[in-house]
């Protein structure tokens, strides 16, 4: 079979190699394909795996061989998963990889917040140390995670993982999820289901980990950033479009909360009008929290599996089967 990777820089910018995918059949890869290149690129293929090239129905309509696509990720949304089901073609993701590495990312951003240890080092290269009359100083008042609360919106696998790890540090933490509301889910002290207001009502941290649906996309807009306090932040990890970017600004630029913390946007990457990069306190950084080593090289082997199953007449990870 032919097997043809659209975007695989990301994923393996030198190392870590598609031996196993490379050794399932005909076998192609391009860093990055652009919009124009789409069907030339793909035309022939029996499998094609993507990462946030899109696949939409006109394009799967346009390509009779194709059989089976992979998508690198979790998120499937790249693709028109109806208009490949409509054609018998299954679409696999890769559901699990990151879950350890974004929640890292999540209590990473959150320590950086409390403690900012890069603008303190850059006060001492500065000389300020050196001036200081005191042993010690700090450019604005540090606090504990202990005792703050958390407010995590969706509780999948990393949502969930990221709820354990607050807990570990001491938090409290609160968490809305549509399907899972009852306390024999809870792992530990301290933890409750509640409503999205509550959630951003009562929190210090908001921390996003839901799908972006189209009932949900832009949901974190003017109304509910109004009830959140003056201190807390909003940290995202999950898809830029849920969040109202230009409301998410205005209430940055008036004080309306402490700050932001972005891994991701709503076009990437991030374009040069967009509001936030004028934002006080916003912190982006370029949708790299699932990108360690570890999760892309299980990334890599979940992906071999499901060409693997998939040539074998069982494909496994099915998003629309």
């Amino acid at each position: 079979m032919k097997i043809t990777v659209l975007d695989g820089y990301t994923l393996n910018p030198g190392d870590n190699p598609w031996t196993r995918v490379a050794a399932l059949g005909e076998f192609s890869v391009y860093d990055r394909t652009h919009a124009n290149e789409i069907f030339d690129r793909s035309a022939g293929a029996d499998i094609l795996l993507t990462n946030k090239t899109p696949l939409d129905a006109a394009m799967i309509g346009r390509l009779p061989q194709l059989k089976f696509i992979s998508v690198l990720a979790t998120g499937f949304n790249v693709v028109d998963i109806q208009a490949a089901a409509s054609r018998g073609i299954p679409v696999s993701n890769v559901p699990t990889y990151g879950t350890d590495s974004v929640a890292q990312h999540v209590i990473a951003v959150m320590l950086s917040i409390i403690h900012r240890p890069e603008a303190h080092s850059r006060a001492v290269s500065d000389g300020q140390w050196q001036r200081c009359p005191d042993f010690s100083f700090w450019l604005h008042p540090m606090h504990e995670l202990a005792g703050q609360t958390l407010g995590v919106v969706g509780y999948g696998r990393i949502g969930k993982r990221v709820c354990e790890l607050a807990a570990a540090f001491g938090m409290n933490v609160l968490a809305h999820n549509p399907t899972v509301r009852h306390k024999d889910h809870l792992p530990y002290d301290r933890f409750d289901f509640c409503t999205l207001e509550q959630i951003f009502r009562e929190s210090d941290f908001v921390s996003l980990h839901c799908p972006l649906t189209k009932d949900n996309a832009g949901f974190v807009d003017t109304a509910l950033l109004s009830v959140m306090k003056p201190g807390a932040v909003l940290i995202n990890t999950a898809r830029g479009q849920l969040v109202n970017e230009a409301d998410l600004a205005a209430a940055l630029h008036a004080g309306q909360i402490a700050g932001a913390c972005l891994d991701v946007v709503s076009a990437e990457p991030i374009r040069d009008d967009n509001p936030l990069l004028g934002a006080p306190n916003c912190l982006i950084t370029p949708h790299n929290a699932w990108a360690t080593v570890q999760a892309r090289r299980r990334l890599m082997e979940t992906t071999a599996d499901n060409v693997e199953a998939f040539i074998s007449g069982h494909p496994i990870n099915v998003v629309n089967g």
